[in-house]
């Protein structure tokens, strides 16, 4: 490695960044340079640590002093940020494993198909000896317990399914690319199924629901609060219809699938690695960046708060950050940055992986305690700006940021985290170690041969299509089809069958108010993050996404 790369400033030091003296250093580290010494001893914690690398200083490895993160600072987020090929699929790996060694279940967003070696053990060969040397890691042959899931069981992998009434308005919103007046129509339509019992499990659940609620039979049940206009639910049918037809309805029904399966412990006390296979749906990013974030708000939903633990329950990584952020409304980022700042004290931690910094807003980079930052590129204008902007979000450092960031090699990185106290470390260019299960992807058939052989596929693999909305509608009409909701049964023997069999009453008498006018008129429905109080006991509570709280 060139000078240039970890060349520090001339006369400068640490900056803001905690220059305390480390716990333990041993010998030969104290015979570093000063400011090296200073920036080993920011990472020489007396806890359990995951061990990330060693030190870059003046063109050398500096293998005694270490680089590491304090495993409790895991639930504190991070970023991944790098250019492509620069080495971050498999710094996701290395901290996986390590993560799973000390007991922490991990999540993998797997885009490129290429994280399912993280099963197997590593091939040992002289690139990896040379760099175990280098940077004193102790490497050895190993795979971590792991399960392997497919969107809607599309690739290879155990089918993740979420319900309509699960994924909420909200996050179908941004799927559906809906502006936001068509956002709150949909609310409204979520509310009214909610109210009504009426379970959207499938698309063809929430289109039936759609065409009855604009047909004559429908359209008084939501006159109180402005009803549904037929050019808004018109727009929502299209992009119901395109949706489905670009092969998109696998992806909702039921068995729905249980994110606490992300917390698994194996039975030797190693954390389960869930891999989420994303290589078959990388075309649609929409729609699995939308699912990731459904997976958040559905642990959120479920887990209690425990505060600061001396380990996190799950770290969970978001790859293919961007997509997550682009075209979202200003509601749904708030949604965004107050769910990773609130699931921090419920144990799970979440690291964004991108290319650059700037593909994260700022109110959500903020809450990332921890950065690993791979190089950049500065071939273009724009890519100078955003090299300029990263410099900007590190602490002031030692090095010459804007120069080193460029000149990285593959697997080497800049690294700050969070010490055991939550302040932030130094600055510190780092070799990182190498990964110790199989760089690559599992062979096609072990893979399948993993998924079959797990003990959930048999939960999850075969689709269940019970009744529920669509069913019951499609009843009330003598069975015709959602779009021949005119000319079946009147208006109020449609009512009773929505309404299920606890609503047998005399709704013939006109002045009896509808379900939803009685929901307006007590003023529960300010808000419709939580529809509650139906006339058949249920109650669907909602979250900032508009996501529903499942009873297990």
């Amino acid at each position: 490695m060139s000078d240039r790369k970890s060349t520090p400033k001339a006369g400068t030091g640490a900056g803001t960044a905690p220059r305390a003296a480390a716990p333990e250093v041993s010998a030969r580290a104290a015979a570093l340079p000063r400011e090296a010494l200073e920036i080993a001893a920011g990472y020489a914690f007396t806890g359990p640590a995951l061990h990330l690398g060693a030190l870059l200083w003046e063109g050398g490895c500096l293998p005694d002093a270490q680089v590491r993160v304090p495993l409790p600072m895991l639930n504190r987020h991070g970023l991944v940020a790098g250019a492509t090929g620069t080495g971050k699929t498999k710094t996701l790996q290395l901290i996986a494993e390590q993560l799973s060694a000390q007991g922490v279940p991990v999540f993998l967003a797997d885009v490129k198909g290429d994280l399912s070696g993280v099963a197997a053990p590593g091939q040992p060969g002289d690139k990896v000896g040379a760099r175990a040397a280098e940077v004193q890691q102790r490497w050895a042959a190993k795979g971590c317990p792991a399960e392997f899931y497919a969107l809607g069981g599309i690739g290879r992998g155990i089918p993740v399914r979420a319900t309509i009434t699960s994924f909420g308005p909200v996050l179908l919103s941004k799927v559906l690319r809906l502006n936001p007046t068509q956002e709150q129509s949909l609310g409204l339509i979520f509310h009214y199924a909610d109210t009504k019992g009426l379970d959207l499990v499938d698309l063809k659940d929430l289109r039936a629901v759609v065409a009855f609620l604009t047909s004559d039979e429908g359209k008084g049940e939501l006159k109180g609060i402005g009803g549904l206009s037929t050019a808004t639910a018109g727009v929502i049918l299209r992009s119901l219809t395109a949706f489905e037809a670009q092969g998109m309805a696998d992806f909702f029904g039921e068995p729905e699938f249980d994110t606490g399966e992300l917390l698994r412990i194996a039975q030797d006390g190693r954390g389960v690695v869930s891999v989420l296979e994303l290589a078959a749906v990388q075309d649609r990013p929409q729609l699995f960046s939308t699912f990731l974030m459904w997976l958040l708000a559905d642990l959120f939903h479920d887990l209690p708060e425990v505060g600061d633990a001396d380990r996190p329950k799950l770290v969970f990584f978001f790859d293919e950050a961007h997509l997550l952020f682009d075209d979202a409304s200003e509601a749904f980022l708030d949604a965004i940055t107050r769910t990773v700042r609130l699931i921090r004290s419920k144990g799970v931690g979440v690291f964004f992986v991108t290319q650059t910094p700037k593909d994260v807003p700022a109110d959500v980079l903020g809450q990332l305690g921890n950065r690993i930052q791979h190089a950049l590129r500065a071939f273009t204008p724009d890519d100078q700006k955003a090299l300029k902007a990263t410099v900007k979000t590190f602490p002031n450092s030692s090095y010459d940021l804007e120069e080193l960031l460029t000149g990285l090699g593959t697997g080497e990185a800049v690294v700050t985290v969070l010490s055991e106290k939550g302040a932030p470390t130094p600055v510190a260019a780092t070799r990182l170690r190498a990964p110790e299960s199989l760089m690559g992807p599992l062979d096609a058939a072990e893979l399948e041969r993993a998924v079959t052989s797990s003990a959930l596929y048999g939960r999850y693999a075969q689709a269940v299509d019970r009744e529920s909305a669509y069913e019951r509608l499609q009843a009330s009409r003598g069975g015709k089809g959602p779009d021949e909701i005119r000319g079946g049964k009147g208006p109020d023997e449609i009512r009773e069958a929505v309404g299920g069999a606890g609503e047998h009453r005399a709704r013939q008498q006109k002045e009896q108010p509808s379900v939803v006018e009685q929901v307006v008129g007590s003023g529960m429905f300010k808000s419709l993050a939580r529809s509650v109080g139906t006339q058949i006991g249920r109650e669907i509570t909602r979250s900032v996404f508009g996501t529903a709280r499942r009873r297990r």
